[in-house]
This record gives C-alpha cells, sequence and structure tokens, in this order.
C-alpha cells in the first residue's frame, strides 16, 4: 500500500474518460487524491492536452464541496490576477508545451487527511490524416494508481471499419491489458491495468504508464460525403476515395544561412533525399536555395524523370550552408519559377502546383521587413496555389511564417529540432504529396443556411477529409441538399448530396454514445478554430470584429481560447486561493496554456528541505510540502 503513496499524498483513482461522436471528442479527465500525512501539503494537477484542443470545464472538490471554475473574458480575468499581485501576494507562472501538447496545470492546498478530486473537460475536433483519425492522450502519473482507467467509446453513423490502439510504453504484458471491440457504428477501448501490472519490476514502486496512449480509427465510406442535420445545426464530411491522383509541380525553397549548418542541415539533406524517392514520373520540381544569395538547381521546373531525379540527389547531396538569410529573394524566385511554368503551359493544366519553403531564421538580407515580405508574397501568388512554411528550431519569426502561409492558402509546421527533425521534414512533405482535387466547393443553399465554415479548399489531398459545419436560418428546417465540385486529375467532379433530420435520428439511436448537442458544439469548434486563423493575420477594423466574434463565441460555448480564461476560486475560508488557465498562440510554445496561480494569503516560507518534484503529465498529483 505504501508503495503508491509519494511522501503522503496518493493519487488513489485517475480516469480518462472519451466519448467520440462523429469525430468530435469530449474528454473528462477525473483525479483523485488524499493526504495521508499530518500537515498541509500543495497537491498539483497537471495534464497535458492536445494543441489543437479547448478546455471546456474544470472543477475541484475538497472535502466534498466542489468549487467550478468559470469561463471569463481574458482580460477581467489577468486584472483579477494582477490586484492580487498588487497587494504583495504569492504569485506563480507555469508555461510549458511539447510538440503535439499543451499543459494544464493547477495546484491546492489541502489539509492532512483531506481528499481532493481535479475533474477536467477538453473537446477537440478529431482530424483525418492518411487514411485515418488519431486521439492522441499523454499518460504519465508518475505514481502508481490503484484504480487507473482509460475508457474510449466512438459512435460514427457511417459505421467503423478498422481500430488500433497502442502506447508507446505498452509491455508485451500491458499489450493483453488493452480491451478493443467495434462492429458496425460503435467502437470501444478500454484500458486499466492493475497495481502490479503497472510497475517497472516485481518489486518496485516506479509506474511504466509514461508516454503516449494513441487511437486511430475510420469510416465506412460508400459515399463520397456525409451529411448529418440535429437541432438546426449540419456537419458535412467530404472524403471521396479511388480517384485518380493529380501530377504536381513542387518547389522547395531551402534556407542554406549559416545557421543551418552541422546537423540541421544535413537533416535537410537526408529528408530531400527520401522525398526525391517519393516523387511520381509526371511530377514536376525544382529547388531554390537561399544564403546571402540565391541560387536555383534549374531556371525552370523539371520533370522527375529517372535521369532527372539522378542529377537531383547529386545536387542535393552537395547543399552546404553560407552566408545570411535572403528569404524574400528565394521565395520570389520560387514564385517566379512557378508562375512561369504555368504562363508558358509548361506543366499539364490539371496538376497542383506547391511551395514548401524550410527556414530557420529570420530574414536579413534584401527586404527584411516581414509585412513587406508578406504584401510582395501575397501579390505575386495570387491565390493560385498554396504556400507551406516550415519553421526549423527556435529562431525563427513563426508569427510571420504562419501569417504568410495563411494568407496564400497554405499553413505553417514547426519544425523541431531533434533527431528525427529529417522524418518531421519528410512526414509533412507525405500529408501534401497527394492531391487528389483542385479548387473544391462546397454549396450550399445561400437563403437557408448562416454561420457557414469555411467551404472552399485549394486542394484536397489522399488521406485527409474537408469537414463543413453550419446553421439553418430556420430552426425548424431539417432536410439539405449540398453539391459539390472539384477540378480532378481527368475532369470536373460533381457531388451532390441530400440528408434530413429524420435520416440522422435513425442512425443516432444509441444514445448513450453522444453526448448532447455535439453537432453544435463542432459547428462552434470549427467556427472558432477558423476565426483564429484568419484573425493571425487580419489588422486594423477587420482583427477587432474577428476578435468580438471569437470571444462572443468563446464566452457562449465555454471554451478557453486565446480570447478567454477560466478562472478557479476558493472561499475565503480555505485560503481564498484562486487560479486563471489561459490559451495563448504567440511565439513559442505554440498554443501554450499557460496558468496562473497565485494565494491570497500568504503562505509560510518554505523550509530548506522542502521537495519540488519536476512537473508531471496527464493527471499526475504531486506535492510541496510547507
Amino acid at each position: 500500500f505504501l508503495k503508491n503513496v509519494v511522501n503522503g499524498i496518493e493519487i488513489y483513482s485517475m480516469k480518462i474518460d472519451s466519448k467520440v461522436t462523429s469525430r468530435f471528442a469530449r474528454n473528462v479527465i477525473t483525479s483523485r487524491a488524499v493526504n495521508r500525512g499530518n500537515v498541509h501539503k500543495e497537491v498539483f494537477f497537471d495534464v497535458e492536452l492536445p494543441k489543437t484542443a479547448f478546455i471546456t470545464n474544470f472543477s475541484m472538490t475538497i472535502d466534498g464541496v466542489t468549487y467550478p471554475g468559470y469561463i471569463k473574458e481574458k482580460e477581467a480575468a489577468k486584472q483579477e490576477y494582477e490586484k492580487a499581485v498588487s497587494k504583495g501576494q504569492t504569485a506563480g507562472l507555469v508555461k510549458a508545451s511539447g510538440r503535439k501538447t499543451e499543459k494544464f496545470t493547477v495546484s491546492v492546498n489541502i489539509a492532512a487527511a483531506s481528499k481532493v478530486t481535479f475533474e477536467l473537460t477538453y473537446e477537440e475536433l478529431l482530424k483525418r490524416q492518411f487514411g485515418k483519425y488519431e486521439m492522441f492522450i499523454k499518460v504519465k502519473p508518475k505514481q502508481l494508481v490503484k484504480d487507473f482507467e482509460i475508457d474510449i467509446s466512438i459512435f460514427e453513423p457511417q459505421g467503423i471499419t478498422e481500430l488500433e490502439a497502442e502506447g508507446t510504453f505498452i509491455t508485451n504484458d500491458l499489450q493483453n491489458v488493452i480491451k478493443k471491440t467495434f462492429s458496425d457504428k460503435k467502437g470501444h477501448i478500454s484500458f486499466k491495468p492493475t497495481l502490479d501490472q503497472q510497475r517497472t519490476c516485481a518489486n518496485c514502486s516506479q509506474s511504466l504508464l509514461d508516454g503516449d496512449f494513441t487511437v486511430k480509427y475510420d469510416v465506412k465510406r460508400t459515399t463520397p460525403d456525409n451529411l448529418q442535420i440535429v437541432n438546426g445545426y449540419f456537419v458535412h464530411f467530404f472524403a471521396p476515395t479511388n480517384l485518380p491522383q493529380l501530377p504536381k509541380n513542387i518547389i522547395f525553397v531551402i534556407d542554406i544561412s549559416g545557421s543551418m549548418s552541422g546537423r540541421e542541415i544535413e537533416q535537410t539533406r537526408e529528408a530531400l533525399l527520401k522525398i526525391l524517392d517519393d516523387i511520381r514520373d509526371d511530377d514536376f520540381f525544382n529547388f531554390i536555395l537561399f544564403g546571402s544569395d540565391v541560387h536555383t538547381w534549374k531556371e525552370k521546373l523539371i520533370k522527375a524523370t529517372p535521369e532527372n531525379l539522378d542529377e537531383a540527389r547529386k545536387f542535393v547531396r552537395g547543399i552546404d550552408t553560407e552566408g545570411m538569410t535572403n528569404l524574400y529573394g528565394g521565395m520570389m524566385k520560387g514564385i517566379e519559377i512557378l508562375n512561369a511554368a504555368h504562363e508558358e503551359k509548361f506543366v499539364p493544366k490539371r496538376s497542383a502546383s506547391i511551395i514548401i519553403m524550410l527556414t530557420d531564421g529570420q530574414p536579413n538580407v534584401g527586404i527584411s521587413n516581414t509585412e513587406d515580405i508578406r504584401t510582395h508574397v501575397k501579390k505575386a501568388i495570387e491565390g493560385k496555389y498554396p504556400l507551406y512554411n516550415l519553421g526549423f528550431g527556435y529562431g525563427v519569426d513563426y508569427g510571420f511564417l504562419e501569417k504568410m502561409a495563411l494568407e496564400n492558402k497554405g499553413l505553417a509546421r514547426r519544425i523541431y529540432p531533434d533527431s528525427d527533425s529529417a522524418l518531421q521534414l519528410q512526414g509533412f512533405y507525405d500529408e501534401v504529396s497527394n492531391p487528389m482535387l483542385m479548387d473544391v466547393e462546397l454549396h450550399y443553399p445561400e437563403n437557408e443556411i448562416s454561420g457557414l465554415t469555411k467551404n472552399s479548399f485549394k486542394h484536397f489531398y489522399d488521406g485527409s477529409e474537408i469537414v463543413v459545419a453550419g446553421r439553418f436560418a430556420d430552426i425548424n428546417q431539417n432536410s439539405l441538399t449540398v453539391d459539390v465540385k472539384g477540378e480532378g486529375a481527368n475532369d470536373v467532379l460533381s457531388f451532390t448530396t441530400q440528408q434530413d433530420a429524420e435520416q440522422t435520428a435513425k442512425a443516432f439511436q444509441e444514445q448513450e454514445y453522444i453526448f448532447g448537442d455535439y453537432i453544435e458544439r463542432l459547428w462552434a469548434y470549427l467556427t472558432i478554430e477558423q476565426l483564429l486563423e484568419k484573425r493571425t493575420a487580419a489588422t486594423g477594423e477587420e482583427k477587432e470584429n474577428l476578435t468580438a466574434e471569437v470571444l462572443d463565441l468563446s464566452l457562449k460555448y465555454k471554451f478557453v481560447t486565446p480570447l478567454t480564461s477560466m478562472v478557479v476560486t476558493k472561499p475565503e475560508d480555505y485560503d481564498n486561493q484562486a487560479g486563471i488557465a489561459d490559451k495563448t498562440t504567440e511565439g513559442f510554445p505554440i498554443s501554450s496554456i499557460t496558468m496562473y496561480y497565485f494565494f491570497l494569503k500568504p503562505l509560510p516560507p518554505a523550509p530548506s528541505f522542502a521537495l519540488v518534484p519536476p512537473r508531471f503529465c496527464l493527471g499526475s498529483t504531486y506535492f510541496k510540502a510547507f
């Protein structure tokens, strides 16, 4: 028994309860702890969440009394925090982030023999990549837990075709503890290891539960799309299969400035060589290198013949670093070559053009003002093809890269400077290497729909999915017809879908799998996510309007977004402690969650032997003794 008590604090229960309905996941993490010691202890609750998730609820229950969290406009919560600081009260700031996750932290000082329950809820829309939806859970309790459980229920009205569950910490013995079942529309995964199964060895007190737990699944697709209508809201999933692949025209714009020397340029060469192995014979490609000067492999796009690919491999092996960072020159040269290929009809009319730019620094040669660069790049591309910006390491102006990508129908991605950086680069290329459709438009009757999310997409890539949601102008309307058009490899493809609320209701008779108004919340989630993207590159009045819209939706649907905070306050008779949870988007870490924690009554100073262990992850509870 004592082996799962760490210096007086025992986490005796931890549960992750997830419900997924039509790709929209609601996750509830509950952690219960008791102070077995004979003095007050500060107990911390740390959770690492997916960056794409929004916290929607948090509460602490101490000795049977629950203290809920309240979503507030961020500035109001910040003022509450600063007021406490101005009075000289103890304040702390916690900030942390991983590649896929961001951290939520809260703490409470509890008396001897007292119990505390933490409950956190977050929601997210699962994205489809490489033909599967993925749910990612970070597991790291750092303590043996008597009652530990992950329970995931999935309901998909289209039907489930495959379901996988794996953990980076799963041993052969633990593999049998994962219980997985699925049939027709329902899937279920349970992972409930005993105390002995959690141990690293027979008599050890260390836990094996340390790593990532991942669930992947896909749905049946008898038609290219699926439309669902519930209570005046709809969601439309579009993912056609078995289409011929479009040829692609791809320009790689690579930073070779001095800061890329060593491991970074080695990994870049390694990734590009692997990418060359995957380029198809009907693709066109070229490399632009920029240091202080701009170097091109060829003056125009080159067809991916075996001979040209061999020559390209020699060129890539010889890439080395030099000089400073003429990002503007490299970008404009790449755009110029791609534009010329289209104007001269050198590439097929039905082909998908892409620019991928990789940099690890900030522009400092030629035009170095990032706003000027964005203006020139947007004018040169004119919306004709997407720009994908990859920021390598910590020295990049990631905000600039993100704005420039979003303005040009692409996205930015951070490449982390680890041993697998080459795999990260290659993995991103794999996501965009199989375009199946261009200029996809999903048309909904204008007079029937309001609050429509993004419905125009430059490219549809194999293994992904387009999701559009909206609400009916008349909440009593219960049917919808949608027309979808896109440019395929051989011709224009058209799809028409009709659906009514009654058909959806028939598919959703298993009510225990449904959590409330999930389509309305999915619509709100997707709308907020896309408005935040628009807001990233907006200025002036447009930014103000977007900010107001995001704030209104965040407060209405109780999402912790970059514009809101969750405030948790305990009454005065319990040290009147309060906390503020934020979600930010600027700089690094990307979208980190920050937890401000302060005490409205000063605590006694910690003695020199106070133990402050490292911060732990999913539902971990730890303490600081005073």
